[in-house]
């Protein structure tokens, strides 16, 4: 069976259109404001839907993600609480959802009951930042029982080996890591995006979608040559920090989000 991710992957590619994903938090501001902001992004553009899983020591994220993490732990956000999150947001949408998260609260939830509750309440898929790839093994295959995707990250630093083990164990797409370091806006997108990119094409043919340090329109427009999506997060829940307590929060990220999609888009077909 067809994933809704790749689904969505080969409705974009008939289109000459690239994948926008948009991660947010869940839980931050607060647990009641998510479902309003994954409808908001949704109608902004967004084609895939990342939703945070707050830990208390994410060493991949930079301040900004950080700093939501704890806002949306004091909210009262949990596994449970956001799988909740999931089923309330597919009695509205379709839009495919990647859970977002680190191994400790999944190994606390337990592989097994997270994939059937994830499949359950709607989720697409997963992605486990500090998951090695190469000790995968046991957690792909309970993902894979439940037709869960399993989405992995490849680094500038990852060897040839890791590469072959990431498009293995990658479905949906894989998330190409830009730039060393934790997440966080940047002025510019790696100059070795291309290098990297054809480096990890001769291990796979699956889509790819280049994150951290996306945050900007003309960042979107020039990885539009080089893969099939882009990431943005931090820009994102920056926003929701600065206007979390705001009315107007989701029309704010929609107007946002829509300047970015429009990146994805063949020049032609954007909006000036």
């Amino acid at each position: 069976m067809t994933s809704r991710i790749a689904q969505k992957f080969a409705e974009l590619k008939a289109r000459d259109e690239r994948a926008l994903v948009a991660y947010l938090t869940a839980g931050d501001p607060t647990p009641s404001r998510t479902v309003p902001l994954v409808l908001a992004l949704e109608r902004a553009g967004a084609d895939i839907i990342e939703l945070g899983v707050p830990f208390s020591d994410p060493i991949a994220d930079g301040p900004v993600i950080q700093r939501a993490a704890e806002r949306a732990l004091k909210a009262g956000a949990s596994v449970a609480g956001i799988l909740e999150m999931a089923r309330r947001i597919r009695q509205q949408s379709q839009i495919p959802l990647l859970l977002f998260t680190y191994l400790n609260p999944v190994l606390r939830y337990g592989f097994e009951r997270l994939a059937a509750e994830a499949k359950e309440a709607g989720i697409d898929g997963c992605l486990l930042t500090d998951l090695s790839v190469e000790e995968a093994a046991a957690y792909v295959e309970r993902m894979r029982a439940h037709d869960l995707d399993t989405v992995f990250l490849a680094a500038p630093t990852s060897t040839p080996r890791r590469l072959e083990l990431v498009a293995r164990y990658s479905t949906g797409f894989i998330y190409l890591v830009s730039r060393t370091g934790v997440t966080g806006e940047r002025d510019q997108v790696a100059g070795n995006v291309a290098d990297m990119v054809t480096s990890l094409r001769t291990h796979s043919d699956k889509p790819i979608a280049v994150g951290f340090g996306v945050s900007r329109r003309e960042h979107v427009a020039t990885l539009r040559g080089e893969a099939e999506g882009v990431v943005v997060g931090s820009a994102i829940v920056r926003l929701i920090e600065e206007h979390g307590s705001s009315a107007d929060l989701e029309a704010r990220l929609e107007a946002f989000v829509r300047e970015l999609k429009q990146g994805t888009r063949a020049p032609e077909m954007a909006i000036p």
